[in-house]
């Protein structure tokens, strides 16, 4: 499935036209001294909603408020999408009498509500809602963003602030689409708002046959123009973007893109979209795009793309390769709100006596920035989720640190861990080496502390994850990995998952060839190819089977 809609589509003519449309009105309002009800359309009623926070000031967040016919309802000079509105914490619109059912959110730090209300002709109806927050990750030192945003940049404070967002670098340029083509590029890319939050306007996305790669970081856009889905190859830009900042951040969007074998061979990607737009806030995409299939026989069930998706990555760490787990929404392209899918980085004070993750402290290692976040980032300090909040340490170490493996007794290793979740969480699972090695049960409490203690004996990487029992989509939240070193002998990787990746750099090479008629094009697609063909096979002889691995869960 494309992530991209055409530049003239009706979608987004019509997208468009509301917008200005919306705005004019709320414009118009503001010089008007007639009260909303008066204002109402023939047959329309007023309906005020209102969100506090337990101090009873006004609370940004998100409305989902849909007719008896399941319709989603917009209020006017609100930001819209799919199916729902944000607004500033009151909102008046006017409705038809009726039943209407309503949900409120603001991100999983708050509590959700939801209900109904019967509004009835002539009498002005009322929704009065206190949310209450549920963790404050920030004063925890852990900062959210979410890296696949396609929102308007006009619309994107009011979104961030809706959804308690730290930061979003918005896409403003890709394949079809590049709002600089005609506007100039400011000098100020980046705004800060509220004091801890930011966001960027200068994102990128080239999205073809291979898949999708995100750029951050850099100051002008790339042309991305290309003359077909496989022409040129997508490393091609990805080698543009390096020569214009060296440290261009570069994110694999999902883990079964066709091309995800070339990007990992050619060691320039910086993470990949481990909580990605196919987890959808009230269903899962049923598919795998253009990109690698799964196997449904084994993965059938409606949340089988999110397992996949999981297994993919731990192919990966067992292959040696660290990457940190990223995570995007796609609002604007999919049905997600912002910040729907999201990565948290820790920028917390470290090691401290007085300490420890899950505990509140208000003296941070370092001062939140784009670049400090990105830097917490890149050395796997983070967890991802669209639900659960899953801090978790392991003998005192965050995500992304290593641990020696010692003798033949192997290392204990001692978890402390802190989850806060809206929705159950029925079991803990812990993954080494691709396999479940330890399940805690949980109960039914929002929020609950536990320690959990195990024993490796085999050098490689493992990470904690949380699944709900939601039936209809993949929530779940995973932290980055652990890395586990031998005092003896160098991690080698797993020989079944650089078969893995040898095989389907194969496969990659005969669908190309099936796409590519000229033979000049397709020699300069191939070269990548064919490098990572190389690399993969070099991987395989240099591995071996790890003892603890069967196949990744």
């Amino acid at each position: 499935m494309n992530d991209e809609r055409p530049l003239f589509s009706l979608p987004y003519i019509k997208l468009f036209m509301q917008q200005a449309l919306n705005r004019f009105l709320c414009v118009a309002l503001l010089f008007i001294s007639y009260p909303a009800d008066i204002l109402s359309a023939e047959g329309k009623t007023p309906l005020q909603i209102s969100v506090k926070d337990i101090d009873e000031r006004p609370l940004p967040c998100r409305i989902h408020l849909k007719n008896e016919r399941g319709e989603p309802q917009k209020a006017l000079g609100q930001p819209f999408w799919h199916d729902h509105f944000v607004c500033s914490g009151t909102v008046r619109m006017n409705v038809s009498p009726g039943k209407y059912t309503w949900e409120i959110e603001r991100g999983p730090e708050y509590e959700r509500k939801s209900g109904d209300i019967k509004v009835v002709a002539d009498k002005v109806a009322a929704v009065d809602v206190t949310l209450k927050r549920i963790a404050s990750l920030r004063d925890e030192g852990w900062y959210s963003a979410d890296l696949h945003v396609h929102r308007p940049v006009d619309e994107i404070e009011r979104l961030i602030l809706a959804e308690d967002l730290d930061f979003a670098p918005v896409i403003t340029w890709w394949n079809n689409k590049n709002f600089w083509r005609k506007n100039k590029v400011p000098q100020k890319i980046t705004t800060q708002l509220d004091g801890h939050r930011f966001y960027n306007i200068m994102a990128g996305e080239d999205e073809r046959e291979g898949g999708a790669l995100l750029y951050f970081g850099l100051k002008q856009p790339l042309d991305l123009s290309v003359k077909s889905r496989e022409v040129p190859s997508s490393m091609f830009f990805a080698e543009q973007a390096q020569k214009k900042n060296k440290d261009v951040w570069i994110d694999i969007e999902k883990p079964f893109w066709w091309d995800v074998p070339v990007w990992l061979a050619s060691g320039q990607m910086d993470s990949i979209g481990l909580a990605n737009n196919h987890m959808c806030r009230s269903e899962m995409l049923d598919m795998e795009a253009w990109g690698k299939p799964r196997d449904r026989r084994r993965l059938g069930d409606v949340r089988g793309n999110g397992f996949w998706t999981q297994e993919l990555y731990y192919h990966i760490l067992n292959s040696g390769m660290r990457i940190p787990p990223s995570a995007g929404s796609a609002s604007g392209v999919l049905r997600n709100p912002v910040g729907y899918n999201r990565v948290y980085a820790y920028l917390g004070r470290e090691n401290s006596e007085k300490e420890s993750v899950g505990q509140e402290t208000n003296e941070h290692a370092e001062v939140f920035t784009r670049e400090t976040w990105f830097g917490s980032l890149s050395r796997g300090r983070c967890f991802v989720t669209n639900g659960p909040l899953l801090r978790v340490t392991a003998n005192e170490q965050l995500p992304g640190a290593t641990l020696k493996l010692s003798g033949d007794q192997g290392t204990p290793i001692k978890l402390s861990v802190k989850l806060t979740s809206n929705d159950r969480v029925p079991a803990l699972e812990v993954i080494h080496n691709g396999r479940v090695i330890k399940t805690i049960e949980y109960s039914n409490e929002r929020e609950q502390q536990k320690t959990i203690a195990f024993t490796v004996t085999e050098s490689g990487w493992f990470l904690v994850r949380a699944i709900t029992d939601v039936k209809n989509t993949f929530r779940f939240a995973s932290t980055a990995p652990w890395y586990i070193e031998s005092e003896t002998e160098p991690f080698r990787g797993s020989r079944q998952s650089a078969q893995f990746f040898l095989d389907w750099v194969n496969e990659r090479i005969q669908r190309i060839k099936s796409n590519v008629k000229d033979e000049r094009e397709l020699r300069k697609v191939l070269v990548w190819q064919e490098k990572a063909r190389e690399f993969w096979k070099q991987k395989v002889a240099s591995s071996k089977t790890l003892t603890s691995e069967n196949h990744p869960e």
